[in-house]
């Protein structure tokens, strides 16, 4: 299904859209007021005088094109706003995930060269405060945020009402600016945006993203998932994200369909029935920590709620079976399913807000399991791949022929080769238009171009140069091949581990199966040079404190939880059941408690949800080398 208008940038969509629904009423976005504490609609009317009237105040602070305008915020009204004020003007958007500490938004502001930055609340102006100093190029914050006291030389430091009044009293002066003439002077070459990378190791680099890169992707998606005029989305994933920025932005913006965004991470779960979205886009995570409440619910509950369970998963997957194969379940099995979804099914479907049509997961690797389970139970998922540097997406499953475990199909317009590793060779590749295919080959580095691929890093020749070969191909980094034509990833190059013994392991998969477990939070790999694979285990604690007061056992604190022997043979059970399916070389032979999670926070973790693994193994070295103590 195409997007409702066309376009081949930025302000020609907003344009356009304006154009389609002015005068209608129809809601662009929605968000929950704080006073009220009501979920209120903003028209396309209204989203387009804020943007027009942002947009001349920028020009009076005298950004023009190419020039950069940081945004500092979570998801909210106001970020879209920036951003396609921006975007009017043929500037360029840097966008800085909220959890950047001060140290990295002056880096990333400095990097850039930002003349402008958007902060949403207190905490953000406050590392704006400590970042200016060291950013000689910028010249205006704007804050959302009640300001903190401005000293009088302070001339810098707008709020944003501030900004909306200054730009709305400029578009009425008689020289106001003819933003039309500079909307339509942006080309599809130009630059829209900077996408810093998460930097799981060294400095984030600037990904510099066209107009083009950009709906490109998001004119593909709409090629392959249909998403309507009728549909919303709970935008809840940081919108510096080239996930969120492509699946749950752009491309819901373009098909004129809603975005409402949530109070925050924390308040997802209360919003989804309040909001009851036709549309989700999420990470891996979400799924997983719904799959594993729910299992921890069924291990808890009688024989015959355990029984019940298992068979409604039955009676869904074969359902599901049935529809993939372009069959129509009979009498007996549709009676079935209903039943399997009064009794079973359908809290899921109510905590989802009881209309999701489809989910979109992305960012990580969602686990084969928990894709057969939300199938099962009648929710579908859209497992997706791609980098930041692919704007993002390369390649995604389609809505009804779901291959789990896999990522899909190769978007149209792109094309995917699989380079062996060894040999240097390209062992097959799939164009975006040629399915349906049956290509299969053996596993190397997946390699990319297509209108999507960036053309480079900012102001990094070095860095660009690696990631591109002689040929043109961009090299992702990731390991992967061709299954029947579905793409299936299998690692980061990067993470690889070489044991002592000379075996090459990708950790990835190995984790990936604790992910479904509802007594594990977060796993991560190690073994290094090592004679035999361990790993470092956050526990989930809110299931485990569970689990020891139904076992009676006399602990309290988290350190005694921990340190209880019935607990540590809790947990070696789920180790010695992967080591009896898994290589010699893939057994996971010892295992340590992290009692912190790893998070963004104690920078154990990207802003995108990626263990920093160096960093990890390095804080917990001790816990390491105990697991390999006595070892020759």
């Amino acid at each position: 299904m195409p997007a409702v208008v066309s376009f081949e940038t930025a302000p020609q969509m907003i344009r356009n859209l304006a154009e389609r629904y002015a005068g209608t009423g129809k809601a662009a976005m929605a968000y929950k007021d704080k006073a009220t504490k009501a979920w209120t609609d903003i028209s396309w009317d209204e989203l387009n005088e804020q943007v027009r009237a942002f947009a001349a105040f920028l020009h009076a602070r005298g950004v023009r094109k190419g020039d950069r305008v940081a945004l500092l915020s979570e998801n909210r009204p106001e970020w879209a706003v920036t951003d396609l004020a921006t975007q009017l003007l043929g500037a360029v958007t840097v966008a800085l995930y909220g959890s950047t500490p001060a140290s990295g938004v002056a880096y990333i502001v400095r990097d850039s060269g930002a003349r402008v930055l958007v902060v949403s609340t207190g905490l953000q102006l406050r590392k704006a405060d400590k970042a200016a100093p060291e950013c000689p190029d910028l010249e205006t914050v704007v804050t959302m945020a009640a300001p903190r006291k401005a000293r009088p030389d302070d001339t810098g430091l707008v709020t944003w009402e501030a900004a909306l009044d200054a730009g709305r009293a400029r578009l009425a002066a008689d020289d106001a600016p003819d933003l039309d003439a500079m909307a339509e002077a942006v080309e599809p070459d130009d630059l829209s945006a900077l996408i810093y990378t998460s930097g799981t190791t060294g400095e984030p680099k600037g990904v510099r993203m066209t107009h083009r890169n950009l709906l490109s992707n998001v004119h593909a998606a709409h090629a392959r998932i249909a998403v309507r005029e009728d549909d919303s989305h709970l935008s809840f994933l940081p919108l510096s994200h080239a996930f969120e920025r492509t699946a749950g932005y752009t491309m819901v913006l373009s098909a004129g369909a809603k975005i409402v965004y949530a109070e925050s991470i924390d308040a997802v779960s209360k919003n989804l029935p309040e909001v009851r979205p036709t549309l989700m886009v999420s990470v891996p995570r979400l799924f997983e920590r719904v799959y594993n409440v729910i299992q921890t619910s069924v291990q808890e509950g009688s024989p015959l709620k355990r029984g019940i369970f298992a068979w409604a998963v039955d009676t869904g997957t074969a359902v599901a079976q049935k529809k993939k194969a372009g069959k129509t379940p009979g009498p007996l099995l549709r009676a079935q399913h209903a039943l399997a979804h009064k009794l079973v099914f359908s809290t899921l479907h109510e905590k989802l807000g009881g209309r999701v049509r489809f989910a979109v997961s992305g960012g990580a690797a969602l686990p084969k399991a928990i894709g057969e389970f939300f199938e099962a139970a009648g929710v579908r998922l859209v497992e997706g791949y791609g980098l930041s540097e692919t704007a993002p997406v390369l390649a995604a499953n389609p809505l009804e022929n779901p291959v789990f475990g896999t990522v899909g199909w190769v978007f149209p317009g792109v094309t995917v080769a699989i380079r062996d590793l060894h040999s240097d060779q390209i062992v097959g590749q799939v164009a975006g238009d040629d399915y349906p295919t049956s290509v299969t080959t053996a596993p190397g580095e997946i390699l990319a171009k297509g209108p999507n691929v960036m053309d480079g890093y900012w102001g990094r020749p070095e860095a660009t140069a690696e990631v591109f070969d002689t040929d043109g191909w961009f090299r992702t980094g990731d390991v992967g091949r061709f299954e029947n034509g579905y793409l299936r990833i299998t690692d980061r190059i990067k993470h690889m581990i070489v044991s002592k013994g000379g075996k090459n392991i990708y950790p990835g998969p190995i984790e990936e199966t604790f992910a479904t477990s509802p007594l594990i939070e977060q796993v991560m790999v190690v073994g290094e040079g090592r004679e035999f694979l361990t790993a470092l285990v956050v526990p989930e604690m809110e299931t485990l404190r569970s689990e020891v007061k139904a076992r009676g056992i006399a602990a309290s604190s988290q350190d005694e939880i921990l340190a209880h022997e019935t607990v540590r043979s809790l947990y070696a059970d789920l180790f010695r059941a992967q080591a009896r399916e898994a290589a010699s070389h893939e057994k996971v032979r010892d295992f340590r408690f992290v009692a912190e999670p790893f998070s963004v926070e104690n920078d154990l973790l990207t802003p995108t949800m990626k263990l920093k693994r160096k960093a990890i193994e390095a804080q917990y070295a001790d816990l390491v080398d105990d697991m390999y103590a006595g070892v020759v």
